[in-house]
């Protein structure tokens, strides 16, 4: 006999609400929900974890704070606000800006007396950038001299030996130059075997950085005539009146620097060489 009353009534799911059931999302800032019972909607632009609340900014810019849970509504579809799940801190780094093996949480090693110096502070921000992780685990101090006219006089006060050692870098190191005068009278002193003098072939640190890091296909050539690295900073279109506009113009060149690959292999091998030769 046919069945008169059809199927159970209350078999399968015939409590879904119209909306749907709520599932969970979690409260993201920026999301824009309602608040069922109170019709409050807004933008949740809070979330206390401890509290465990949401913060609701409606179009009128006035807040006001929910339990979270159920009871929104996201896009007209019910939802169960829950805390947004914490972001893992990034991963730390394998390697520092030279390419070497980094090694996290390491404390610096104290000071020692062998020392690296370069002519200017440029030369030192630019080894710090790039070296200083490896010069801090090494325990290595680099000192700039203001020029390397007066490297004679700084030596004859550092006074290197074998448990003194110094390596300089020197801007310009090229045959015949003054610099390389400078270096060769100071191989041939007293304290040449105790101190490493190496160089790169630029006219100033700044040609270290690879020229397409800025934008460029390669570096102005400046007449002699001019103060070279105002001459850049015209050539370029960059304010050049004072020093604090040539500052200004080396942080630039300096923020485009994040590795060793950034830099010309020019200079690259004569830093290494420096710090293998005062770690020796």
């Amino acid at each position: 006999m046919a069945d008169r009353y059809g199927t159970d009534v209350l078999a399968g799911d015939w409590n879904v609400p119209k909306r749907g059931r709520a599932v969970e999302a979690p409260a993201d800032h920026g999301l824009v929900v309602e608040e069922v019972t109170s019709d409050w909607c807004g933008e949740i632009v809070a979330v206390d974890r401890d509290l465990h609340t949401v913060t609701l900014e409606d179009r009128r810019r006035k807040r006001r704070t929910f339990p979270l849970g159920p009871g929104f509504l996201l896009e007209g579809r019910p939802v169960i606000l829950v805390a947004p799940v914490r972001q893992k801190a990034p991963a730390k780094p394998t390697r520092t800006a030279s390419g070497s093996i980094a090694v996290h949480d390491a404390k610096a090693r104290v000071a020692r007396a062998s020392r690296i110096f370069v002519e200017g502070r440029h030369d030192a921000e630019l080894v710090e950038k790039v070296w200083g992780d490896d010069l801090r685990i090494e325990g290595v101090v680099v000192e700039y001299l203001g020029g390397v006219d007066d490297l004679a006089d700084h030596l004859v006060g550092f006074k290197p030996g074998p448990q003194r050692r110094v390596g300089v870098l020197v801007d310009h190191l090229v045959k015949g130059s003054k610099e390389s005068r400078i270096a060769e009278a100071i191989r041939r002193g007293p304290h040449g075997k105790d101190v490493a003098i190496l160089g790169h072939p630029f006219v100033d640190i700044w040609q270290a950085v690879k020229p397409d890091r800025l934008g460029l296909r390669e570096w102005p050539t400046i007449p002699r005539s001019i103060e070279w690295k105002k001459g850049i900073c015209q050539h370029l279109g960059w304010p050049h009146r004072d020093q604090a506009d040539i500052a200004r113009a080396w942080q630039h060149i300096l923020s485009k620097v994040r590795s060793y690959d950034d830099l010309e292999p020019a200079l690259l091998g004569r830093v290494e060489e420096l710090i293998d030769f005062v770690t020796a």
